[in-house]
């Protein structure tokens, strides 16, 4: 699907962070039709979130799994294989060369989507410096970038400061999802490399995940609709 036929309320994921399935369905009932896309990460999937992919499967949501799965290749391609039969439409792993191959060998058959996660949206030069890394966070992203297309990788997680420059090295279907969106005046939380909705998707964002902005607001539903109509209106 070419990014400009994605409807504009797809594009705003909804990150469920939160501690347990109660809270989790809480947020699903509170933003109803405001809402058609979700991520479970670890906090909710470790709490027996996965349980709720077919259920939101099944209400007619969509499902980004982001469990970054890393490990050797055996391993990652059983993990991808189960978490596959799930429904999900996104699954997220790092953007290492073995784990990457054995993940989109693991999904050929499937409708599952394989994202890969070029560098964490809360780290920074220094932070990749200190953890032993030669390149810096544009060089690290672009490198990872070009690797992940050759694999076959269906989209890249990457912060909306690189989806300008990824979005003219990579093939225009690749998918960019982008975490770290932070509404103009939100706080930027333990997040490094933000941008706002509009921002993000004028630099070439498929995708954007919003967690705090709309799950901790005073009004969740209210916060969601206005994310989600400055992202139609960026796309139009």
């Amino acid at each position: 699907m070419p990014r400009q036929t994605i409807p504009p309320r797809d594009r705003m994921i909804v990150a469920l962070d939160v501690p347990d399935m109660a809270a989790a369905r809480d947020i699903v009932n509170t933003l109803g039709d405001s809402a058609t896309f979700y991520k479970i990460g670890y906090q909710l999937a470790y709490a027996g979130g996965l349980a709720l992919v077919g259920d939101l499967v099944r209400d007619g949501k969509k499902v980004f799994v982001d469990l970054k799965l890393h490990d050797i290749g055996n391993t990652v391609a059983s993990g991808v294989t189960s978490l596959a039969k799930l429904g999900a439409t996104f699954l997220t792993v790092h953007a290492y060369p073995q784990t990457m191959k054995a993940a989109v060998e693991a999904a050929k058959g499937s409708d599952l989507q394989i994202l890969a996660v070029t560098v964490l949206t809360s780290y920074d030069n220094a932070d990749l410096e200190e953890a032993g890394y030669r390149l810096g966070v544009t060089e690290l992203v672009e490198m990872r970038a070009r690797q992940a297309q050759a694999i076959g990788i269906d989209g890249l997680v990457c912060s909306a400061e690189e989806a300008a420059h990824l979005r003219a090295i990579i093939d225009p279907a690749m998918r960019l999802v982008t975490p770290g969106i932070r509404p103009a005046g939100s706080e930027t939380g333990d997040q490094k490399r933000i941008m706002t909705p509009a921002r993000a998707i004028a630099a070439g964002a498929d995708y954007l995940v919003v967690g705090r902005p709309i799950i901790a607001a005073a009004d969740p539903k209210a916060a969601a609709d206005a994310i989600a109509a400055e992202i139609a209106a960026s796309a139009s």
